[in-house]
């Protein structure tokens, strides 16, 4: 897979480093919270609301929050389109977070902690306040250790679906301790109820898959194929190539079961070893996602290096199929992999455009992120015109 480093197409927005040239952030920064804070940006989500606003949102990690006790979450409104941003409110006890708007009503849903509960908050202000997980009647739906990130939810046949990942496995590590599994419900129910929701059996972590090289399954996508067949397709870690593959589970009619063939199951997906996010496109009947590609040139150079340390270059790619995948075009790029990324990015349509909030770490006044990982950005881009 050959890929356009240098493009000429608007879309690229590519950063040179000089010595001469102090590079802009690129996008709209929503937010910062710079490295000697010791709490990183992660779990970017945005959300068009109803009414034409926009909402983003992020938690904090690293050693300096509370991540695995109660961890904060923030949200953001933007009532010019993403040309300016503020902060409406704080969420303790709320982590790996996805915004959605159902049926009209505003929900936010992820896990308490790391490795914590499975919950979902409403608001019936738009973000400014938000309802407490107190039981299975308000949001307490799963109790446990459970590993998610901002993915997306699915609306088909009647019923919503969801991935999520049990962290319950024997053993205690990572990667190795998740399983994945499948949560769905009747799209008339009320999310905020346990009981509406049903669960998959859990996948377990299988050390035997390709070849012994298995790592993780994580991070699940519910998607519907052309046939109407739903699956969950998961980021893998596989440390052995620099090439990178997904998992597709296939997931029951009725929400009660997920299956795995070992050998049609593992796909060839650029980007594959980080977070992406998959929707379809129905005028292109093409199915889209933005992901953290490693161009060829890069693979052939870093030989032996864990593929899910590049996030250095995001680019939006699309399939037909879901098991074919294409690079369309590199969106951000940056030439140093180390301490620069554009990683975890949750996006929506918008008539011609795509929307997207991103975890980033970059410069700053400060010497920029401790690495590419903990990044100290959550900013906001508009993809213009995507299909062309």
């Amino acid at each position: 897979m050959k890929l356009p480093i240098l493009g000429a197409s608007l879309f690229v927005y590519l950063i040179l480093i000089s010595s001469s040239l102090v590079a802009q952030v690129p996008g709209v920064i929503i937010a910062h919270s710079p490295a000697s804070s010791g709490q990183y940006i992660g779990s970017p989500s945005i959300c068009i609301l109803s009414n034409g606003d926009y909402l983003a949102s992020h938690d904090f990690f690293g050693p300096k929050s509370t991540e695995h006790t109660s961890a904060v979450s923030q949200v953001y409104l933007s009532k010019n389109k993403g040309k300016s941003w503020v902060k409406i409110s704080q969420i303790q006890g709320q982590f790996w977070s996805k915004l959605v708007e159902i049926r009209g009503k505003l929900y936010i849903m992820g896990t308490n902690k790391h490795h914590g509960n499975t919950i979902i908050r409403n608001s019936i202000d738009g973000g400014y306040t938000w309802s407490e997980p107190i039981d299975g009647q308000h949001g307490l739906l799963l109790e446990g250790e459970y590993h998610c990130a901002p993915m997306p939810f699915l609306e088909h046949r009647g019923r919503l679906w969801r991935a999520m990942e049990d962290a319950m496995g024997p053993i205690k590590k990572w990667g190795k301790r998740y399983g994945t599994f499948m949560m769905s419900m009747p799209i008339e129910a009320d999310p905020m109820q346990a009981s509406s929701w049903t669960k998959t059996n859990v996948l377990r972590y299988d050390s035997t898959y390709i070849d012994n090289h298995f790592g993780a399954w994580i991070e699940g996508n519910a998607v519907v194929d052309q046939q109407g067949q739903v699956w969950n397709i998961l980021r893998v870690d596989n440390k052995s190539t620099m090439d990178e593959y997904a998992a597709m589970v296939k997931i029951s009619e009725d929400g009660k079961e997920s299956s795995f063939d070992t050998k049609t199951g593992f796909i060839g997906f650029p980007g594959g070893a980080k977070k992406f996010t998959i929707r379809y496109d129905a005028k292109t009947k093409k199915y889209w996602t933005i992901s953290n590609i490693i161009p060829d040139e890069v693979k052939v150079k870093n030989l032996g290096k864990n593929p899910a340390s590049f996030r250095n270059t995001l680019a939006l790619c699309f399939s037909t199929d879901l098991k074919n995948w294409q690079v369309k075009q590199v969106i951000f790029q940056h030439l140093d992999e180390i301490k620069h990324g554009f990683q975890y990015v949750d996006w929506q349509f918008q008539g011609k455009h795509i929307v997207l909030a991103c975890r980033t770490a970059y410069d700053d006044e400060e010497g920029g992120a401790h690495n590419n990982h903990d990044a100290n950005y959550l900013t906001f881009y508009r993809i213009k015109r995507f299909r062309k």
